[in-house]
């Protein structure tokens, strides 16, 4: 009696293969990562990994390049609502950490040398700049600061308390109602830095000229 197999269904075992490969370099990072076990997790062999994505380094790329794709696709920079922008940002790493575990991990591995992937990464960010720079040109947002620096100082605010976790919790606490302060915190920063000077030269009125320092 002949035995039956079943079909090898090729975009199955590559999204098995990508799970874990997210999985993976999210907890050792490059050096760190090992193909047999995402491999062995995936159910996949070892062979069609580097058949599908290449070597190591090229699978990290293609992972943390598409993680990237699809917080850009889930979470898009809307320069009318910065503050709801930060709250679904923070919401999807919240529930995503492991995208900023690999920006951290990568920073490390590549510090600052030239990435893989460069040219395709200034590419996702300048959309991103252009949304930031279409809300000055329209008047929602200050122009006080550069689009390419305020878009990294609100995405550093955002990022950072998920990106050490530990120093969130020690510093700032780690009951709920100090995620919330934190979380109100952030924003109330940002609303700062997109009204710009005005906002800030109120603010130190208010507190009789003795500014934030």
């Amino acid at each position: 009696m002949a035995t039956t197999r079943t079909p090898r269904d090729p975009e199955a075992t590559k999204a098995r293969i990508f799970d874990a490969a997210v999985a993976e370099f999210a907890r050792y990072g490059i050096a760190g990562a090992r193909i047999d076990r995402i491999a062995a997790e995936a159910r996949a062999n070892k062979q069609l990994i580097y058949a599908y994505f290449g070597n190591k380094a090229e699978l990290f790329t293609r992972v943390l390049g598409r993680c990237m794709v699809d917080l850009a696709a889930a979470v898009p920079v809307d320069p009318d609502d910065i503050e709801g922008w930060l709250d679904r940002l923070m919401d999807y790493h919240a529930a995503h950490p492991e995208l900023l575990r690999l920006l951290y991990w990568e920073g490390i591995e590549y510090g600052t040398a030239e990435l893989p992937d460069e040219t395709e990464r200034q590419e996702h960010y300048a959309l991103k700049v252009a949304a930031v720079q279409d809300g000055q040109d329209r008047g929602v947002i200050s122009d006080a600061i550069p689009a390419r620096d305020l878009l990294f100082l609100l995405v550093a605010l955002a990022n950072w308390a998920t990106v050490v976790p530990q120093m969130s919790r020690i510093l700032v606490g780690a009951e709920d109602a100090d995620r919330a302060r934190l979380r109100a915190s952030v924003k109330e920063a940002a609303r700062r830095l997109i009204a710009g000077r005005e906002v800030g030269a109120s603010a130190d009125r208010g507190s009789g000229g003795r500014g934030v320092g």
